[in-house]
C-alpha cells in the first residue's frame, strides 16, 4: 500500500496538498486511542484475566464454547476485532491446553466470534469505522445497534451450531475449574479500568444524542482520545504503550488514503461501476464478500467512500457494505487482516490454521451469515 502510494506521488497522479486532502485524520485519531487502549489491556494482562473469569463458569465444552464466541464477539464490538486477535490468541490457546480441547476448533472459533461480533459497531473494525465516518449516518452506534444487533446475534448463534456440527467430537466434555490468573502489571490494569469506563461512558453518551442533544458534539474520535488519555496521562508505561501502537497500521491507512484517493481521480473504479452499483441488500452483500477476498475489506471499502460521501446510497445498503465487507473475514484467512493476526500468534506458540481448514468452515458460515443479514436488512 505504501509502495502504491508512493508511486502516485511520484509520478504526479496525485499533487501533494491532494493528496494530504485525502487522508481522514479523524480516522487516524480514533485508530491511535483505541491501539493505545488495546496495548494497555494487553500489557496489563486485564483482559485477559477478565476473560478467565468469564470462561471458569463453563462446566463442560459446550458451555466453554459459547462463552468464547458471545464473549469475544462482545468485546469486539467494542475494542475492535483486531485487538481482540491479539489478546483472544493466548487465551484459547491456554483453555485448549487446560481443558484438552482442540486448538485449531478453538483458533477458528475466535476467528469466526471476532468477525463475526464486530459487525454490530461502528468502531468493531476498520470498514464500518470507515462507513461511519464518510456516510453521514447521524448517530451511528444507534443505527448499527438497531439495524445489525439482531442478525448479529443469531448470527453467532450460528456460529455455534456450525461447530457443534462440524467438531462434534469435542463437545460433551467435562472441564475442570479454571483457576484465575494474576494480573501481570497492577497499576496499568487500573488505569486501564479507567479507560474501558471512560469508553463505555462516551458510547452510552453518543447513543444517547437523539435525546440529549448536547451529546452530539461526542465524536467518534473524540470518544477514543479521551479513553485513552488516562493511560498517555497517569500511566507509567506511557512511552511503552505509544512504542507498541500498531504504527504499521497507521501508516497502511495514510497510504490507503492517498492511493485510493488518485485510483478515485484516476475515474478507473467509476468506469468500472459505469454498469451501477448493485442496488438490491443481497447484490451489496454478495459484492463485498467476494471483492474483499481480492483487495481485502479495508481498501474495498475505502473505494466505495466517494460513493457513500458524493451520491449516496440507501441506508439498507450502506449498512449491508459494512455487514458484507465484515463478513468477508469468515470465508477465508485472507478475508480479514483480523485472521491473520490470530495465526501468526499462534504460530509463535507451535500451533496454525491452513486454507483448507478455514474453508471448512468459512464457506457454510458465510452463505448462511449472507442469507440472515440479507433478510434483516432487506426490511429497512
Amino acid at each position: 500500500m505504501t509502495g502504491g502510494a508512493i508511486a502516485v506521488l511520484v509520478t504526479g497522479e496525485i499533487s501533494l496538498p491532494e493528496a494530504i486532502r485525502a487522508i481522514n485524520f479523524e480516522v487516524l485519531f480514533f485508530l491511535f486511542g483505541m491501539f493505545v487502549v488495546g496495548v494497555g489491556l494487553e500489557e496489563s494482562g486485564y483482559l485477559f484475566i477478565l476473560g478467565q473469569r468469564v470462561l471458569k463458569r463453563a462446566k463442560n465444552s459446550d458451555q466453554l464454547v459459547v462463552m468464547l464466541i458471545f464473549s469475544f464477539g462482545f468485546f469486539s464490538a467494542i475494542l475492535m476485532n483486531d485487538t481482540l486477535a491479539i489478546i483472544g490468541t493466548p487465551l484459547v490457546l491456554y483453555c485448549a491446553q487446560k481443558f484438552r480441547i482442540s486448538p485449531r476448533m478453538l483458533l477458528l472459533v475466535l476467528c469466526c466470534a471476532i468477525t463475526t461480533g464486530s459487525v454490530m459497531s461502528p468502531i468493531g473494525n476498520p470498514q464500518n469505522l470507515l462507513i461511519a465516518s464518510y456516510s453521514g449516518l447521524d448517530n451511528p452506534f444507534l443505527t448499527f445497534f438497531l439495524y445489525l444487533a439482531a442478525p448479529t446475534l443469531l448470527s453467532l448463534a450460528i456460529v455455534y451450531l456450525l461447530f457443534r456440527w462440524l467438531y462434534r467430537q469435542e463437545f460433551g466434555k467435562d472441564v475442570p475449574v479454571m483457576e484465575e490468573g494474576q494480573i501481570s502489571d497492577p497499576q496499568l490494569a487500573r488505569v486501564v479500568r479507567v479507560s474501558l469506563a471512560i469508553l463505555l461512558i462516551l458510547i452510552a453518551a453518543r447513543t444517547a444524542a437523539p435525546v440529549f442533544p448536547a451529546f452530539r458534539v461526542i465524536s467518534l474520535p473524540l470518544i477514543a482520545l479521551l479513553s485513552a488519555s488516562p493511560l498517555l496521562l497517569f500511566s507509567r508505561k506511557r512511552a511503552t504503550l505509544i512504542r507498541l501502537v500498531d504504527w504499521p497500521t497507521m501508516i497502511f491507512f495514510v497510504a490507503m488514503f492517498v492511493l485510493m484517493g488518485s485510483v478515485w481521480q484516476s475515474g478507473i473504479f467509476q468506469s468500472l461501476l459505469r454498469g451501477g452499483i448493485p442496488d438490491s441488500v443481497l447484490g451489496i452483500l454478495a459484492l463485498s464478500v467476494i471483492i474483499s477476498q481480492f483487495i481485502s475489506n479495508v481498501p474495498f471499502v475505502a473505494l466505495f467512500q466517494p460513493l457513500l460521501v458524493y451520491q449516496g446510497i440507501p441506508l439498507g445498503q450502506t449498512l449491508a457494505l459494512a455487514a458484507g465487507s465484515t463478513l468477508a473475514g469468515n470465508l477465508t484467512i485472507l478475508g480479514a487482516a483480523s485472521n491473520v493476526i490470530v495465526i501468526q500468534n499462534a504460530e509463535r506458540r507451535g500451533e496454525t490454521l491452513t486454507f483448507l481448514e478455514f474453508l471448512r468452515v468459512g464457506v457454510p458460515l458465510t452463505l448462511i451469515q449472507v442469507g440472515i443479514f440479507s433478510l434483516f436488512l432487506a426490511l429497512i
